[in-house]
């Protein structure tokens, strides 16, 4: 196992947008890391990382970070076209990564990633945040001791009343996808952790854009109405949407269904941040945790404790390539 010459991972922060900014201040509160290099092409976005990590070295050169034989890894928040290309690179570089979901735009660029990190040896993240909400770890283990009974139905929704502001997010060569890939994946990946990772057999999608069904060569769609049948015989369902009006910023919903009860966790008052988890029988519901709840950088500030305290690959990481085949199944790519 590599052993570090200095006492904290030393970190590279490529893309420091608002989401890289987000993750940016979590590491830098958490204090568990020396934010030593921060990479953008706007002067505008390196001027704001500037004031959250003054230390650190600005550059709009992302390779500039990987020639640092200092670093040891790279925290990655650029566009999604980006995430296959910068992430394999790191890693040729004997760098650690951590990348906003997702890792690519379909599972063969998920693939690559995951490959990539393998051949190098080095740990691999990826920004799966609400799988640290404390919502989710409240029901997490509700569903895995089996009181539920037989699980035999999820419901999953994410609707969000805004779209995206960058133009990328509607080009389907830059994007790989509309609101599944921006919202569902999350939900997608909360099904497959919970249930510890079924295949899925079948799945049936009807794609929307502006109110039209379109296929994933067409358009990027702003509304998704899916069903999947998995392989330990659990039917799911998965809406989402951009700029849906369902009368609040946002639906966030991932249910477990039971033949002895079931959970669920739901975002409140129209929240993107604030979830209440519950316990469910008949009529009757129990709250399990309510907010507040900091859960924004948890995916991070984990896979920095990992690498410190041990930086070489893990297994886990083919977890994000069975999130990646379920979206090709959507798009109808395999």
């Amino acid at each position: 196992m590599e052993i570090y010459t200095h006492t904290k991972p030393r970190l590279a922060f490529a893309g420091v947008g608002w989401i890289g900014r987000n993750r940016l201040q979590a590491a830098v509160d958490s204090g568990l890391a020396e934010i030593a290099v921060v990479t953008d092409p706007s002067e505008e976005c390196l001027a704001e990382a500037l004031k959250l990590a003054p230390a650190s070295k600005p550059t709009s050169i992302f390779e500039a970070a990987l020639l640092d034989p200092s670093i040891d890894g790279v925290v990655i928040a650029t566009p999604s076209a980006l995430h296959m290309e910068q992430a394999v690179m790191a890693f040729d570089h004997h760098k650690a990564v951590f990348c906003q979901k997702p890792l690519g735009r379909n599972a063969s660029e998920v693939a690559a990633v995951v490959g990539a990190a393998a051949r190098s040896g080095k740990l691999l993240g990826a920004d799966f945040s609400y799988r640290y909400t404390a919502a989710f770890q409240a029901i997490l283990p509700i569903i895995e001791s089996g009181e539920l009974g037989k699980i035999f139905a999820v419901d999953l929704k994410f609707h969000n009343a805004y779209g995206p502001d960058k133009p990328w997010f509607y080009d389907m060569s830059l994007s790989g996808g509309g609101c599944v890939l921006d919202l569902g994946i999350h939900l997608i990946d909360l099904m497959l952790v919970g249930l510890g990772f079924p295949e899925v057999n079948h799945v049936n999608s009807h794609l929307y854009s502006k109110g039209t069904r379109v296929t994933a060569h067409e358009a990027v769609e702003d509304y998704a109405n899916v069903t999947m049948d998995l392989s330990n015989d659990v039917s799911a369902s998965l809406q989402c949407s951009w700029n849906l009006q369902a009368g609040s910023e946002a639906v966030i919903e991932a249910s477990f269904y039971g033949t002895n009860g079931a959970v669920s966790m739901k975002n409140i008052n129209g929240s993107f941040y604030d979830f209440e988890a519950y316990r469910h029988w008949g009529t009757k519901s129990e709250t399990l945790v309510s907010p507040p709840d900091s859960w924004g950088g948890r995916a991070l500030v984990h896979w920095i404790e990992q690498l410190a305290s041990n930086p070489e690959y893990s297994i886990e990481a083919e977890e994000f390539l069975s999130s990646a085949v379920v979206l090709d199944k959507i798009y109808g790519r395999s």
